[in-house]
């Protein structure tokens, strides 16, 4: 591999001229490049992660500005957004445009999405550079899960929120099947029928809003809207039988990707919403049904963000010094006590967290990135087989296979079951670790609901190559990370490094930023790689920052006080026992609703 190739047509000549606001000057002056700098020496030297805590978050602080600083870069590409309504000062629109009320379009449905590295550095996705190494090779040699490796700090439930996550905040969309990228096999590959294809992409816009606004449930449109929506006191429609919104009016049960988790949590959330509405309509009965929905989806949205921002991530990052971090996203440093006793006791989001504090984007207009698009790739967290046992007593119910919860059949196996089951069994069982050689089996060989066979492992690969997104050892030099030396150093483990080198040769440069993620060493107490992180330490942030919502308009007038109390007041395990309160036992002295639960009579 050579590096880095020029950005060729994948932008074209729609490069934009990064705009600085004026809040984010401050990060440009000598003390912050110098703060940096220093952060940056001191963890190449030592890693945060091995810091005590208060000098870990020290350090983490001067990353983050660093990235901000350095990793955030305007693709163009911005939509036209709708003519202004008055509501939408208070209101999030349904295709997320006039967030921003100077900039309406940014982050709207349609927006192309951003890079954390330059664009010049964004590699042209041309056929060499995509199918160099072969991604079915790839797939074969090392991600096959031949047998499973747990990730004993987690539930499966950690898995399905992702994935619900997910459908909220991103898709490319496929482009013409016949366009689509032809993979060669090897002689002895069994693949059916002899021949692999992989649709391309349809472009670099985000057909979602790159809000975190719950559109998993609302959707993206005024009709996917009114689709989901009863039309009375602000609620949705509910059951297990509903399904969960898409693009363009299709079934989405016949998408690639739908399956029984998903349904799941877009049940549990549907009744969350509905539940916020009752509650909004006992303080102010004269509402109606669209002032009642409106206030709910900010406050459901909110509280996904919380969930989020305080549960997963800490759940999926469980080292001490990533917690306190992720906390002090929503509360601050002060801590929750401090922020729900007496409010903001200081205009530093450090201090008295992101939450309600000023708007900034840094000067670059707020999108998602193809970058964090890339690290999201966790399929190997999907387990293959599952277990449904009773709520009530632990008794087995039935045993599943990942492709009879997928697809119609997952509507099926949710109509015929009771949720409370489903929840527990989900609760008390481990996904799959984010290690090589543990990719589902079933999402290698995934039979969608057309009928195509689809090697998911392989399309991840080829997909991060496709959009540009550069291989591990450029990546991590362009967020501020010393590269592996050899694939030795990389993985501690002999025989891993042998085997990576048997599909890329002795070209550490050209292994795949998937594959190299898979095969890190990650810090203590984490489900992922340090590579990974620093993406989520500068976007995670980021997303709070940009979205006026969460920030400025973060007040009783938008969200009633009963709305804002009802975000900090609620956690997932309140959630899941508010809607499932036979989850109780399971759920006894759990903190984290994330974390495996009880057994029930053990």
């Amino acid at each position: 591999m050579d590096g880095h190739v020029r950005i060729g047509s994948l932008y074209g000549s729609r490069d934009s001229v990064t705009r600085v606001d004026a809040t984010s000057l401050w990060r440009m002056g000598w003390f912050s490049r110098a703060y940096g700098r220093f952060t940056g020496w001191v963890d190449r030297l030592v890693g945060w992660q091995r810091l005590p805590r208060p000098l870990g978050l020290a350090v983490l602080v001067g990353l983050r500005d660093t990235l901000r600083r350095s990793n955030l870069h305007d693709a163009g590409g911005t939509p036209t957004a709708a003519p202004f309504v008055a509501a939408w000062t208070t209101q999030r629109t349904a295709d997320g445009s006039w967030n921003d009320l100077d900039q309406p379009a940014m982050g709207m449905a349609g927006a192309r999405f951003g890079r954390n590295i330059p664009l010049r550095s964004v590699l042209t996705g041309d056929a060499r550079e995509v199918l160099t190494p072969n991604p079915r090779t790839v797939s074969r040699a090392l991600l096959t899960r031949r047998s499973f490796k747990p990730a004993p700090s987690l539930n499966v439930l950690a898995a399905s929120w992702i994935q619900f996550m997910v459908r909220d905040w991103f898709t490319h969309g496929h482009g013409p099947a016949a366009d689509a990228w032809s993979i060669p096999l090897a002689p002895d590959d069994p693949w059916p029928g002899g021949s692999l294809t992989i649709p391309r992409v349809a472009g670099t816009d985000n057909l979602h809003t790159h809000w975190w606004d719950g559109s998993v449930l609302y959707g993206n449109s005024v009709a996917e809207q009114r689709a989901a929506r009863t039309g009375s006191e602000g609620k949705l429609r509910v059951g297990a039988v509903r399904p969960v919104l898409a693009d363009g009016g299709r079934d989405p049960s016949q998408e690639p990707g739908f399956w029984l988790g998903l349904v799941m949590l877009h049940d549990l959330f549907a009744r969350e919403h509905n539940a916020i509405c009752d509650r909004l309509r006992s303080d102010h009965p004269s509402w109606g049904d669209e002032e009642l929905f409106q206030r709910a989806r900010l406050v459901l949205a909110a509280l996904l963000a919380k969930i989020h921002t305080v549960e997963w991530t800490p759940a999926m990052i469980s080292h001490p010094t990533t917690v306190t971090a992720m906390r002090a996203n929503w509360w601050g440093l002060a801590g929750e006590r401090v922020r729900r006793g007496f409010g903001r006791i200081s205009a530093n989001e450090a201090i008295s967290g992101i939450i309600g504090s000023a708007t900034n984007h840094f000067g670059v207009p707020f999108t998602l990135t193809e970058e964090f698009v890339a690290v999201y790739r966790m399929h190997p967290l999907i387990p293959d087989d599952y277990e449904v046992r009773a709520a009530f007593d632990d008794a087995l119910i039935r045993r599943w296979n990942l492709r009879e919860l997928s697809g119609p059949a997952a509507l099926k196996v949710a109509a015929g079951s009771r949720m409370a089951d489903l929840f527990y069994s989900f609760g008390i069982a481990h996904p799959g670790a984010l290690v090589l050689d543990n990719f589902p089996r079933l999402l290698q060989e995934f039979e969608r609901p057309d009928g195509r066979l689809v090697d998911l492992a392989a399309t991840d690969l080829l997909r991060i190559r496709e959009l540009g997104v550069p291989r591990y050892n450029e990546f991590r030099r362009l967020m501020h990370l010393r590269p592996a030396t050899s694939f030795s150093s990389l993985t501690g483990d002999p025989l891993v490094a042998a085997r990576l080198r048997t599909v890329y040769g002795d070209d550490i440069e050209s292994l795949d930023l998937m594959v190299g993620m898979f095969a890190e060493r990650p810090p203590r107490g984490f489900a992922f790689s340090d590579t990974a992180f620093r993406v989520f330490v500068l976007i995670a942030s980021r997303r709070l920052n940009s979205d006026r919502f969460f920030t400025r308009d973060y007040t009783p007038a938008v969200y009633t006080q009963a709305g804002l109390d009802w975000v900090a007041d609620n956690t997932m395990v309140s959630v899941l026992l508010r809607h499932h309160p036979e989850l109780r036992p399971a759920l006894r002295e759990v903190a984290n609703g994330f974390a495996p639960w009880h057994r029930v009579g053990r």
